[in-house]
């Protein structure tokens, strides 16, 4: 018996060795198992196992132990001009000179040609550069690429345009029901932002519609209109207030109560960032309009479990957000003789509402009835034209920062606008 044994396993060894000759003596040269390394046979560095195939290749690092690399070359040493690219270098200095007020103001020439061109002009076929300094703007792209390019730097650079100036006007009004009477003054334009609306009003037309709505208990102005943006400058114009909440609990087993709360924090408020720029014939202009709208509805309570050996049975109390929010960031093309309105729609109030007795004696004693202030949020933009001096965006953030220290409450933000 013990000598069957024996037998069956000398045959089942000899069979086993001759199945693995076979594997390999059917590979390639120089080839090894996957995997294989001196490390793992054995063996010394660069040496395999016996009964392996010898290779003179560096010793074969195991996967997940060390970063793995593209492939890279040196490339020809020159740019490509496949599709008859060209190098040029543009003068910027009659922009960049006048705006002292801006630590980089040639990224504002780079941003406009972005927006023109589409980003991905230059992250794709064929190859292109675009690069600036104080002084010289480079780009390397098609001519018909260069032709956008010097557009854009020529309505920068012109010296008729310095003097021009645009101003804001942010406004809300509760009852949405202005359209009526204004419809016939007004010529409407498309705006892709969902829940955006968009009209060209005569300036004389604009002067009237804002001196009726100014009659109205229920309209509000949240900046001042004699604020001026230069052409081709941006400014940002905000009232976003931190809010703080707790978010979480922390356990902790080194202090009592056990935990310890984890706080987070909302801005509440409006954000407005407005760039212009005059064509060059300074018949019209184009701005990008970026809004942010945030409110805090209303905190709701959560209680979380969290017991500890003090206390078994403790509960956490938490806050979880309902929040509301708009948003639009588009590009408008108007002609300077109209004023451009554009209305968010009802939306929440950019800035805290203004206390009236009455309604917040009614809502504290029945908050379930307390909904968290709407309105129809708009934006007039106009065209001053020609002014003196040219605002700079220095002078319009100190005089919004002077306006809002006038306009806003001083007390504790509640986080209810």
């Amino acid at each position: 018996m013990r000598s069957n044994l024996h037998r069956a396993g000398f045959t089942l060894t000899a069979l086993a060795v001759f199945a693995t000759s076979t594997v390999l003596a059917q590979q390639p040269a120089g080839w090894r198992p996957p995997g294989d390394n001196a490390q793992r046979y054995g063996g010394a560095s660069g040496a395999a196992p016996d009964g392996y195939p010898s290779t003179s290749a560096a010793p074969i690092t195991p996967i997940g132990t060390a970063p793995t690399h593209a492939r890279v070359t040196k490339g020809s040493g020159s740019l490509p001009n496949d599709q008859g690219q060209v190098w040029r270098e543009y003068d910027i200095t009659p922009y960049t000179n006048r705006n002292t007020s801006t630590n980089r103001p040639e990224q504002a020439i780079v941003d406009w040609i972005l927006r023109e061109t589409g980003y991905e002009t230059w992250h794709s076929d064929p190859v292109g550069v675009l690069s600036a300094n104080h002084n010289t703007l480079r780009c390397y792209h098609t001519p018909e690429i260069q032709a956008v390019v010097a557009d854009i730097v020529d309505r920068f650079v012109n010296t008729q345009a310095d003097a021009y100036a645009f101003s804001l006007r942010v406004a809300t009004v509760v009852n949405p029901n202005w359209r009526a009477k204004a419809v016939p003054m007004m010529t409407p334009i498309p705006v892709q932002s969902p829940g955006v609306q968009g009209w060209l009003l005569a300036k004389e037309d604009a002067q009237y519609l804002i001196s009726e709505l100014a009659r109205r208990t229920d309209y509000r102005e949240f900046n001042s209109p004699q604020q001026l943006i230069a052409n081709g400058q941006s400014i940002v114009i905000s009232t976003m207030r931190p809010r703080q909440y707790v978010k979480g609990a922390i356990p902790t087993q080194t202090q009592w109560p056990g935990y310890q709360p984890e706080m987070g924090t909302i801005e509440e408020g409006f954000s407005l960032e407005f760039s212009p720029l005059m064509s060059l014939d300074l018949a019209s202009a184009d701005a990008v309009v970026k809004l942010r709208l945030n409110q805090v509805e209303q905190m709701l309570p959560v209680k979380l479990d969290l017991p500890t050996v003090v206390a078994p049975n403790q509960r956490v109390g938490v806050e979880v957000p309902q929040m509301t929010m708009a948003n639009i960031h588009e590009r408008f093309h108007w002609p300077m003789e109209h004023v451009l309105l554009l209305s968010m729609g009802v939306v929440a109030t950019p800035a805290p509402t203004k206390d009236n007795p009455i309604t917040d004696t009614i809502n504290s004693a029945l908050p379930m009835f307390k909904d968290p202030p709407r309105a129809d949020a708009l934006l007039f933009i106009e065209s001053r034209g020609r002014v003196t001096p040219a605002a700079t965006p220095a002078a319009a953030a100190a005089a919004a920062a002077t306006i809002r220290s006038a306009t806003l409450p001083s007390s504790s933000f509640h986080g209810r606008y």
